[in-house]
């Protein structure tokens, strides 16, 4: 990976290939998904695992802290002996004279080897300064009988460096933008992998042991931001399959209960008067309609004043609350109440909110604020929808049985 020009000789920007460097890069955070232990990967929530990746093998290009740079000078002996225009006779020999060094430091943030690192444009006359943990050194020696303008010096060497900089950093802006969408499909494929394998070891119908011998390391990146994050809390106990309600389900019913919401602002008069358990009965004939009699011979069905759920075995597919507007503290316990079920792996949720009087944009900023601020609370998904959020909260105790849960904000006549 590394060429072998001594970077001591100070020389910037030619000890490697800058495009080897990224591919390298992404091909140990292959290594790195192919190396996890099975179990410990299959538990591990995909969304959580592929952020992990994108930070662990993520490159942080060099920025150059101008503004917090400064120098010192000292005196020193200057080897004069190329000086042309001097009388040397024996020029293979050290000639020293009296003389100053000045050294400009100037701060950096980003990886140090990126300056050894040679972008895909670049000039035959790279620059010269040394790396000194997060420091650039500029050094100039100078004999006591010359005079030189060192700042016009520093700043030439300084916009030789940026321009090199600003070459990486197309590079290394494309690795970036690319490695999510890379991890997402290394997590992906690997996962899809070990569930067949599973499935036909399962088929055999003989014990299965794991081998003593089986490898459960992975490899380090290469070049990678200098704070390094740990991977997600999972545990490595075996990994049972779960059924997945199809995203297209959830559409679906999030669809009907809209199409519901429809209904009511065309007919106000008929639902003015109706509580939180009326309307829920509306939303429930809807539910059944479409998905009673379906493979499952599940039905929608209430087990609390205010709940709808979808069940498969012990756990349920579908939970929604139904739950009227009364300020962000009802609805942070309405959240607390949905994640009190048992659901699968990928569960799927929603929040209904019936709105009498108040200001939309108070209602929206309160289910926002409330939901990002929720201890279980993991992330906003984009979903795009006038009157609604989707958010994925943690559901208690275990951080990698993710919960999928839309906000829908109905307005009911007053």
């Amino acid at each position: 990976m590394f060429g072998s020009i001594d970077k001591s000789k100070g020389l910037l920007f030619v000890t490697y290939d800058l495009g080897q460097v990224l591919r390298a890069t992404m091909d140990t955070m292959r290594r790195e998904v192919e190396g996890l232990e099975a179990n410990r990967l299959l538990n591990t929530a995909p969304e959580d695992l592929k952020h992990y990746l994108v930070e662990a093998h993520g490159v942080a290009p060099i920025q150059l802290l101008k503004d917090q740079w400064y120098a010192d000078s000292e005196e020193v002996q200057v080897d004069v002996r190329r000086d042309q225009g001097r009388w040397i006779d024996d020029r293979s020999r050290p000639v020293l004279i009296a003389g100053e060094r000045v050294e400009v430091r100037v701060p950096f943030q980003g990886e140090p080897e990126l300056f050894y690192a040679r972008a895909n444009t670049f000039n035959m006359n790279p620059p010269r300064a040394i790396i000194e943990k997060n420091e650039l050194v500029l050094r100039y020696d100078t004999p006591a009988d010359q005079a030189r303008d060192i700042r016009a010096l520093v700043d030439r060497a300084i916009a030789d460096i940026e321009q090199h900089l600003d070459w990486q950093r197309g590079m290394i802006d494309a690795h970036n933008a690319a490695l999510p969408s890379a991890a997402e499909d290394a997590i992906q494929q690997r996962r899809t992998r070990l569930l067949a394998q599973s499935q036909r070891a399962s088929a055999l119908g003989i014990p299965i042991r794991r081998r003593e011998n089986a490898p459960n390391t992975y490899a380090l990146p290469t070049v990678r931001r200098i704070a390094k994050p740990a991977l997600p809390p999972a545990t490595s106990a075996r990994f049972e399959p779960e059924p997945v309600w199809a995203i297209e389900q959830y559409e679906q019913a999030l669809k009907i209960m809209q199409d519901m919401a429809l209904v009511m602002e065309r007919s106000p008069a008929a639902f003015r008067s109706m509580d939180e358990e009326a309307l829920r009965q509306h939303f429930l004939v809807q539910l059944n309609g479409q998905f009673e009699g379906r493979a499952t011979g599940e039905t929608f069905n209430m087990t609390g004043k205010t709940d709808i759920l979808l069940r498969e075995g012990d756990r349920n597919v579908f939970i929604a609350e139904c739950k009227f507007w009364r300020g962000p503290k009802a609805f942070g316990a309405a959240i607390d109440q949905l994640l009190s079920y048992s659901t699968w792996r990928d569960g799927k949720a929603a929040i209904l909110v019936f709105n009498r009087g108040t200001e939309t944009s108070t209602v929206m900023s309160g289910i926002s604020s409330t939901a990002s601020a929720h201890a279980n609370f993991k992330r906003v998904l984009n979903w795009s929808h006038e009157s609604g959020f989707r958010y994925v909260f943690h559901a208690n105790g275990d951080a990698n049985r993710e919960i999928t849960a839309t906000v829908l904000v109905f307005h009911v006549p007053t």
